[in-house]
């Protein structure tokens, strides 16, 4: 077999990026049953691009407000999954609503921050950065939270982002480079049949000088990525999934997670997105097939994780960087507003509804007020779930809302 140039060099990108994940042999391949590995807590991050409308993702079915302002897109009351005698799920929430009654999902009311941004770059930089000011920092939250966890350079990468989109800011660190790729499929070298991979390693260690650092780079790093391809080539024989995941992007998404965590991969934080929920006009179909595809693939997700045994060690949040306005605009949509739910996942969360529903009565600039700092759910990951400490990351003291079970 002979090898042109142009692959090699596409092998070594190849190999480059899987080097960014661990520059020695593969230990994030090994048993996952691996009592050290079972230690490490892992956090999924699922980003709800957009403003995700919380008003009618938890909604108050009974009150005279809602139905006031929002005359085509209220939810008719005996069509909401009810959480309790005032607030329920939107009827697409079935994921959601089992996860509830499973014991294993939080909602966090009211979440924002004060003096509210409705630009979707700008306010979605403050989540990033738990910044006011863009520039302030050259780093995000998570990023911060990776330069307290990884302190080998040979480990496997803390983190890592799935998904054609851009790269989260707040992935962002001083320290480390978070890979982003864009399925489990990129991970499996496409030329690892008739004997090429064994081919490539040979060319790799016999044709390059050994003054050479960057060719000592590509040898080394190409030889364990195809070790690190084959292994994943028997990940995908070998996984068998312990739910029915929705055949959607976030479900096939997080389904390449949850192998990579049942594979033994020490990555502490992924980090996933969904687009579509900037709402301006005929909001309902869109909102209802958005809604359904993440309660579906959260609640497989969650399941997925609890029958491979790795339920204890993983917990999922669900934010979005603002809700939107009370009152319905003249397209039979919503335009920007202000505070949200927060969601977070999975058998050790303190389940139920977090805070109070923010009042309708009491609006500002037609928008409700946030009681809940987004920052107070950070805080609660880092420290009860992480186990770090949260102000250098938050650049500041917030009281952490308790979202783990005491």
């Amino acid at each position: 077999m002979t090898l042109t140039r142009r692959e090699f060099v596409g092998l070594s990108v190849t190999s480059s990026a899987i080097y960014g994940l661990n520059s020695k042999a593969p230990r994030f391949l090994v048993n996952a049953a691996e009592e050290a590995q079972k230690q490490d807590r892992v956090l999924v991050v699922i980003q709800l691009s957009g403003g995700n409308d919380g008003l009618n993702t938890i909604i108050p079915f009974h009150h005279d407000e809602y139905r006031k302002n929002r005359p085509e897109l209220a939810v008719p009351a005996d069509r909401v999954l009810k959480i309790d005698d005032n607030l329920g799920f939107h009827p697409e929430l079935t994921g959601f609503a089992k996860l509830l009654e499973a014991g294993q999902l939080a909602i966090v009311q009211g979440v924002g921050y004060p003096n509210p941004n409705r630009s979707h770059f700008e306010s979605m930089d403050i989540w990033h950065t738990c910044q006011r000011k863009s520039g302030q920092r050259h780093d995000g939250w998570l990023g911060r939270t990776i330069d307290q966890l990884q302190n080998d350079p040979s480990s496997d990468a803390s983190a890592l982002h799935l998904g054609q989109q851009k790269q989260p800011f707040a992935l962002t660190s001083q320290q480390w480079r978070v890979p982003s790729v864009r399925s489990l499929e990129q991970f499996r070298l496409q030329g690892n049949k008739n004997g090429q991979a064994e081919t490539i390693k040979k060319l790799v260690a016999t044709s390059r000088p050994k003054s050479n650092e960057l060719l000592d780079f590509v040898q080394s790093s190409t030889t364990t990525a195809v070790d690190v391809s084959q292994r994943f080539k028997e990940i995908g024989k070998t996984y068998q999934s312990k739910a029915v995941y929705p055949k959607s992007g976030l479900g096939k998404k997080l389904e390449t997670v949850a192998q990579l965590i049942d594979a033994g991969l020490r990555t502490r934080i992924y980090y996933v997105e969904v687009d579509g929920f900037d709402t301006h006009a005929q909001q309902a179909p869109a909102h209802e097939a958005l809604l359904r595809e993440v309660g579906g693939a959260l609640s497989a997700f969650t399941t997925d994780m609890i029958g491979q045994g790795q339920g204890d060690r993983v917990l999922s949040v669900c934010f979005s960087e603002f809700g939107r306005r009370v009152q319905e605009n003249a397209s039979a949509g919503t335009d920007h507003g202000t505070a949200g739910p927060m969601f977070l996942a999975g058998p050790m969360v303190k389940a139920g509804l977090i805070g109070e529903h923010p009042s309708l009565n009491d609006l500002e600039q037609g928008d409700l007020k946030h009681h809940t700092d987004f920052r107070q759910v950070y805080a609660g990951i880092l420290e009860q779930w992480l186990k770090v400490e949260s102000k250098p990351i938050l650049d500041g003291v917030y009281d952490p809302i308790q979202i783990i079970k005491s």
